[in-house]
């Protein structure tokens, strides 16, 4: 290589995981290409790979969207890179390493990345067949091939990994068990009720979770075919991952005689330096005060670290870090942070367990009550970044603690922003990037969106952790600079939502693939393909299947609710909850004949529970020939309509409210929009239907009908409020079509209309000028653009009943035809539940 001469000195780096890249990375800013030749052996056979988001191997990220930089990259930077080349000898003496090819190179200081190797156990059968560890990608693809011709996985090891391997494996399709030899999940991370409310949801994910195991043996003749554990119980499986930790990579330290840890680790002091002071060590294979390492932002650090003691700057030194972590685990938010498990002496705890929810938060606070030490946050890690923050840079904390548990509330009716924070504040743990250096792009560099704040400052381009922060800072700062700002949907596009709607239908896209080809960058995130999956159903309303399925979640994609169990609920369309005799004897023949538990639900519907997923096209088969078609339970689209009787039966009713909540319902159903929508109409002002607890809601009055919008129920309900009143039905549908069309075309992803009308700039009397009034001149656009959507609907299960290709994709295996017999249920009052565990 050109960028190689005799005159420089040789840096040799042993590994190239994230962290040896990353010293790679820190080399070429430092500029100490002009002073040293850098050799990198990696014994992979690929470059370096983002060993943080490998578990999205699984659901389709592509070992290119891995990588972390190219081969060409190293050569263009003048790093002499080698891979699939095993460093098998240190020979200090002559300052030499030596490779399993025969490769002898000298060094003038030699730097072991080498990280670590998943433990395994030494229980007997571990050899057999059908036994894998979660490591590299070689490892996934193993998993993945022998994983076709399989129906059961037990992952061993319920800490980080081990629930990242069991989210792989439901991925996959198969039933999913975690076995864990303490008495809870992440028992590093997690106190007891915080393990338990993880537990709850991940058994109501239809994850089974078994504590306290250990195991003694895998049985079967070649291939593993049972776990037997220590208290004699058993468990039988088709295949096994064990993620039980992981252990340093120190094998070269020890054949060398450095200084090594009794339960592994090669020995570093402050500079990163072995016992060998021209041998430096870093990531998870440095033992820094008898300790290691599990996450990348330590090891990033160490690397800058034994870069500038290379380059003679003593003063950069290694400090214990944060080893905060925020993470979602197959769906729920997990996180912990400072002093998580209260063990600070006289801490004192303030805790928010919400069973129903399924929240829970605990804040361990100092002594004297002035300080946050710590905290556990399960189901609802929002307020993560602003309580690390309050911990890191010791932030007086409330009178009353407990307000801490509202996100960002200082408890004196305040709400503390990003911008609060003091400069020194550590904002990206990954790249070492703090709150002083990120605004200095934004006033003195001109930076004006994430994308550029990224490339200027490297924040969030670890592990994207930092980014809600990040992005809080950017827009308070250019706001206090007076300048707009423009919230675009995520990395991958360079639009709002509403800009990305408006392409859409200017230029006729269908699909998710080409908005991101013509108008995006990458291949898109999960923050992303989901709102324009959402965008492209509320513009074409087209069924929800074609072409961009795989984007929507599990509901969407099967059209219908996955329950407790791994079973499937059905909901059929009763518009107002009216319905004749004849269709409730169909609804109650098929729920015998496919032995589903019944229940009426609260929008007035009746609903079928516990259908296998190859069961379901045969149910709406039968439901569609009565006369039923969807009732869209799974959507982000119009539930309900519920009603009361009206003036049809009831002696107060001044309106027929049935007749009118069916026509709302038939008119709007199916229809697309970023969160779900319920509606009532109520027949008089006692309000049976509890119509201003709904997104849009109708009350009848003397005159006509009073129209109230923006409200919901749930955790948090609201009331809806007027928009206009005593209008006839003609007027009051126009004024619906407007402001459903509104909604769609204005909120962000996943916002109930209570949520966005709160962060409209003048409110209901905004919303009202334009809805009512007309005062954007946009009413008949908007009623046109509804009338085009309610043209275009069609039943969903239809689709799919008279579709052989759409019917293929409903069975509960890939590979086989085969129902899923693993379903357990027992009988509750005449009817069949979900087996308790």
């Amino acid at each position: 290589m050109e960028h190689f001469t005799e005159n420089k000195k040789n840096l040799v780096l042993v590994g190239n995981g994230m962290v040896g890249y990353k010293f790679c990375e820190k080399f070429v800013e430092l500029g100490m290409g002009a002073t040293y030749n850098l050799m990198v052996f990696g014994e992979e056979p690929r470059v370096a790979y983002d060993r943080v988001k490998l578990s999205t191997y699984f659901s389709g990220t592509t070992e290119e969207e891995l990588t972390l930089a190219t081969a060409d990259w190293y050569e263009d930077n003048g790093i002499l890179l080698f891979t699939n080349e095993l460093v098998t000898e240190i020979d200090r003496n002559e300052q030499q390493i030596k490779t399993q090819k025969g490769t002898c190179i000298s060094y003038y200081k030699l730097i072991l990345a080498t990280g670590s190797s998943a433990f395994v156990p030494p229980v007997q059968g571990v050899e057999k067949e059908g036994i894998f560890v979660y490591r590299t990608i070689e490892d996934l693809e193993a998993i993945l091939a022998f994983g076709k011709r399989a129906r059961k996985a037990v992952v061993i090891g319920g800490g980080l990994l081990g629930l990242e391997a069991a989210k792989a494996t439901l991925d996959m399709g198969l039933e999913t068990h975690v076995v864990e030899f303490a008495p809870r999940l992440m028992p590093r991370q997690l106190d007891e009720q915080g393990a338990q409310t993880l537990k709850n949801k991940l058994e109501a994910l239809d994850i089974y979770i078994h504590l306290n195991k250990n195991t003694r043996s895998f049985e079967g003749k070649d291939t593993v075919k049972k776990l037997h554990f220590a208290d004699d119980t058993s468990l039988e499986t088709d295949m096994v991952i064990i993620s039980a930790g992981i252990r340093p990579r120190d094998e070269l330290a020890r054949q060398a005689n450095l200084a090594t840890g009794g339960r592994g680790g090669i020995a570093v002091n402050y500079h990163m330096q072995t016992s060998d002071p021209d041998i430096y060590a870093i990531g998870e294979v440095a033992l820094f005060q008898q300790k290691t390492y599990g996450l990348v932002a330590p090891g990033y650090e160490m690397a800058e670290v034994a870069l500038q003691h290379i380059l003679g700057n003593s003063e950069k030194k290694f400090e214990n870090v944060d080893m905060s972590t925020k993470l979602k685990l197959i769906g729920v938010d997990v996180a912990s942070f400072g002093d998580a498990l209260g063990e600070t002496q006289g801490a004192r705890t303030v805790v928010l367990d919400s069973q129903t929810s399924g929240v829970y938060k605990r804040l361990n606070i100092s002594a004297d009550g002035k300080r946050l030490l710590g905290g556990v946050l399960v189901g609802d890690t929002e307020s993560y970044n602003m309580l690390l923050q309050i911990t890191n840079n010791q932030l007086t904390v409330p009178a009353e603690p407990a307000a801490l548990l509202v996100e960002g509330n200082t408890g004196e009716g305040t709400t503390m922003k990003a911008s609060d924070l003091p400069d020194s504040a550590l904002i990206c743990s990954c790249e070492n990037v703090d709150k002083g250096t990120i605004c200095h792009s934004v006033v003195e560099k001109g930076v004006s969106n994430l994308a550029e704040v990224k490339k200027c400052t490297k924040a969030g381009t670890g592990c994207g952790g930092c980014m809600p922060m990040v992005k809080d800072l950017l827009e308070e700062t250019l706001n206090a600079q007076g300048k707009a700002v423009k919230k675009v949907i995520c990395e991958h596009f360079d639009y709002t939502r509403q800009e990305l709607l408006d392409l859409v239908k200017v230029n006729h896209i269908r699909t998710v693939d080409e908005l991101i080809d013509r108008y995006g960058k990458g291949q898109g995130c999960e923050i992303c393909k989901p709102a324009v999956a959402s965008i492209l159903a509320s513009t074409w309303n087209e069924m929800i299947l074609k072409d961009n399925a795989t984007s929507q979640d599990t509901n969407d994609r099967f059209l219908a609710n996955i329950q407790k169990g791994g079973s499937y609920s059905v909901v059929p369309r009763v518009p107002a909850g009216e319905i004749t005799p004849d269709k409730l004897i169909v609804l109650g023949e098929v729920a015998k004949r496919y032995h589903l538990y019944c229940k009426i639900t609260g929008g007035q519907r009746i609903d079928l529970f516990g259908a296998r997923l190859e069961q379901l096209p045969d149910i709406w088969e039968e439901l569609i020939a009565a006369g039923f078609e969807s009732g869209h339970a799974y959507g982000k689209s119009v539930r309900t309509v519920k009603s009361c009787v009206g003036s049809t039966w009831c002696r107060f009713g001044v309106q027929d409210s049935v007749s009118f909540a069916i026509q709302i319902e038939e008119r709007y159903k199916g229809l697309r929009a970023p969160h779900k929508l319920k509606s009532a109409v109520s027949g008089c002002i006692r309000e049976c239907a509890e119509a201003r607890s709904k997104d849009f809601g109708i009350i009848a009055t003397e005159k006509g009908w009073n129209l109230y919008v923006c409200g919901n129920g749930g955790a948090n309900p609201q009331h809806a409020q007027l928009l206009a009143s005593d209008i006839d039905e003609a007027t009051c549908i126009r004024m619906i079509d407007r402001f459903l069309m509104f909604y769609i075309k204005t909120a962000e992803p996943l916002t109930r209309t209570a949520h966005w009308l709160k962060s409209m700039e003048g409110g209901i009397d905004y919303l009202r000028e334009v809805v009512v009034m007309d005062s954007l001149g946009i009413g008949a656009q908007l009623e046109q653009e509804m009338t085009l959507l309610v043209n275009a609907y069609t039943c969903e299960w239809r689709e799919v009943v008279k579709n052989p290709e759409l019917r293929k994709q409903f069975k509960q295996f890939v590979n086989s035809d085969e129902e899923d017999t693993t379903m357990k249920f027992q009988p509750v009052r005449g009817q069949r539940v979900p087996l308790a565990w």
